[in-house]
């Protein structure tokens, strides 16, 4: 990697034209997608390549995932970046997260390229669209770059911008090693290996480095570049990005936003990332209890390559022990359930999303994610001064027909603050304007459903973004549902006064069609404090006691009839009720719906 000084090199946030890839033969169906099966599905790729431009250029280009649950790996790739494709189909317009990660990218300093694709589309409208970065970013309209990646019209100017318009990373060959790492992946027979960017220095295959974070020292065992396999080079210079393996055992020693330098030569740290927040909270269980201690450590490889999932024992009477882990959202919870199913065959049951909430005691407060520790309002022992929940700032672009659904939406998610603004005039026959909705909604709200409803009621037009916006005191209470009489601490919710019914009656419903019937009655019933809400009876099974009575006096039927009627009292006052592993699986899976 000698030839590519820092002059050539570009690291750019978004490739068969520049050669790293082959061209595809014809008939021929091939894509070069992320190696991950689950991020193939739900297309959150990654990759790089070399291509020449005039004299040989060496371009860095990462793929971001769009979606917000992603926002923590966004900012970390935009570290390593000096300059960002701002991608906007030239049929639908801006999409409400382009929004957010244009400011973080405008926040990092990062030079910004404009490009409208799709143009190639019946349906598209390049010179709205223009105006739409106008009037939403503040963009010249003559800077935005017009392409078609299916018939590559334009694509080469892309490429041009790239090298003409981002400026080349600064560093210094001669200075002492200062390497950046942010990322990190698990090989079973090399151990963890760092992906980094090198901002001063020369960093060698036999090298000796040491961590800022931990001061463990390493010896660089392979050093090389992604391109967009992994491509083993004899060095790394100032503005690459590459590889290192240097025989790190441990996970929690590969610290993301670590700054590596050379051993006897200290350099100053560079500042690093804001630890992610975890914003939803969910219980994982193995279906067969015995398969725990092989579900913590397949949990913990996976965390490997995802350091923002947080990671906590917990057990359950209903469910044994499991782990409660902290997600940056219902996408990345399935995201790594999925993951954990794929490569790890791990059967489990994960329980219903919670977010963290605040309660506030006359002497302290605590954070609670598990409804099991949440307290009983009802008790007036409990001393508890003010339950706060959390609250995000929402963005929905959408078009106008579709606004009074998104608003009705909105209000029966509890939504406040509720504004919008037009982001174009609409004034073309053949397409209605499109506006954005803020308000400020209970992250409790979006963390089951909202998502799938906002996308059926747009026809799937409308785009969904958020942001953290603090806590906020609200009206909550811990649901409780009792078989027969007795509480099961897995299904414990907590919901808000004003849907508290609601919620009880859906509940029970599906509680009474997935436990099986037993000899006797049970009563199945959703509780807030010491009030029932919501109940239903799951009749019992009955034996025939009459069968073998032919003839005779009715009375003789009436007395088996009452034995078995006493029996089944009998039984109801001392029988339990255990709810199987599949009858959970069947309520959770369905997600609240």
């Amino acid at each position: 990697m000698e030839e590519f000084p820092c002059e050539v090199i570009r690291y750019d946030d978004d490739a068969p034209l520049t050669g790293t890839i082959q061209m595809k033969s014809t008939g021929i169906n091939q894509q070069v997608l992320d190696k991950l099966k689950v991020e193939r599905e739900r297309g959150i790729t990654g990759g790089m390549i070399h291509m020449a431009h005039g004299k040989q250029h060496l371009l860095n280009l990462i793929d971001t995932p769009g979606h917000v649950d992603f926002a923590w790996e966004v900012s970390r790739s935009l570290a390593a970046c000096q300059g960002a494709l701002l991608l906007v189909d030239a049929s639908q317009g801006v999409q409400a997260q382009s929004i957010s990660v244009f400011h973080i990218a405008k926040e990092r300093g990062l030079k910004i390229i404009p490009v409208l694709t799709k143009i190639d589309l019946p349906a598209s409208q390049p010179e709205r669209m223009a105006a739409q970065l106008k009037s939403t970013f503040g963009i010249d309209p003559s800077e935005i770059l017009h392409i078609s990646a299916k018939t590559g019209q334009g694509v080469n100017s892309v490429l041009r911008a790239i090298v003409d318009r981002i400026p080349p990373p600064s560093g210094n060959m001669n200075s002492p090693l200062k390497a950046f790492m942010f990322d990190s992946l698990y090989d079973r027979y090399r151990g963890v290996i760092s992906l980094v960017s090198i901002q001063d220095g020369i960093i060698q295959k036999g090298d000796r480095i040491a961590s800022c974070h931990t001061r463990k020292k390493y010896e660089i065992t392979e050093v090389g570049v992604m391109h967009p396999e992994e491509v083993t080079t004899s060095s790394l210079q100032p503005g690459q990005v590459g590889y290192i393996a240097c025989n790190m055992k441990e996970s929690s020693e590969a610290h993301i936003g670590d700054t590596l330098h050379r051993v006897g030569v200290p350099v100053d740290p560079m500042p690093g990332f804001q630890p992610s927040k975890a914003m939803v909270y969910a219980g994982v269980f193995p279906v067969d209890s015995n398969d725990f201690i092989k579900l913590e450590e397949s949990i913990k490889r996976l965390t490997l390559t995802d350091r923002s999932v947080t990671i906590q024992r917990e057990s359950s009477t209903a469910l044994g022990q499991g782990c409660r882990l902290g997600f940056l959202g219902t996408l990345h919870m399935d995201v790594f359930r999925q993951r954990l199913e794929d490569e790890y065959d791990a059967n489990i049951i994960i329980t219903a999303p919670t977010v963290p909430y605040k309660v506030v005691y006359k002497d302290k407060t605590v954070m609670v994610s598990n409804p099991t520790e949440f307290p009983d309002m009802s008790d007036t022992s409990s001393k508890v001064k003010q339950v706060q929940e959390p609250i995000v700032n929402a963005s929905i672009i959408v078009p106008e027909e579709y606004m009074g659904e998104m608003m009705s939406l909105c209000f029966a998610h509890r939504a406040e603050n509720l504004d919008h603004r037009y982001l174009d005039s609409g004034s073309t026959s053949e397409a209605s304007a499109r506006a954005i909705l803020t308000c400020t909604l209970p992250l409790s709200e979006i963390v089951t459903d909202f998502f799938d409803q906002l996308k059926s009621r747009s026809s799937g037009y409308a785009s969904f973004d958020y942001e953290d916006g603090g806590y906020k005191a609200s009206d909550l209470a811990k649901m409780i549902f009792l078989l027969n009489g007795k509480p099961v601490d897995a299904l414990a919710l907590i919901v808000h006064r004003s849907a508290q019914h609601e919620v009880g009656r859906k509940w029970v419903k599906k509680l009474h069609k997935v436990i099986p019937r037993q000899l006797f009655e049970v009563p199945i019933q959703a509780a807030v404090g010491k009030k029932i809400i919501a109940r239903e009876t799951l009749s019992a099974m009955r034996a025939d006691v009459t069968a073998g009575l032919y003839g005779g006096h009715y009375e003789r039927k009436m007395k088996h009839l009452e034995n078995q009627k006493e029996s089944k009292r009998k039984m109801k006052r001392i029988g339990s009720v255990d709810l199987p592993q599949d009858a959970f699986f069947d309520i959770l899976s369905t997600k609240g719906k």
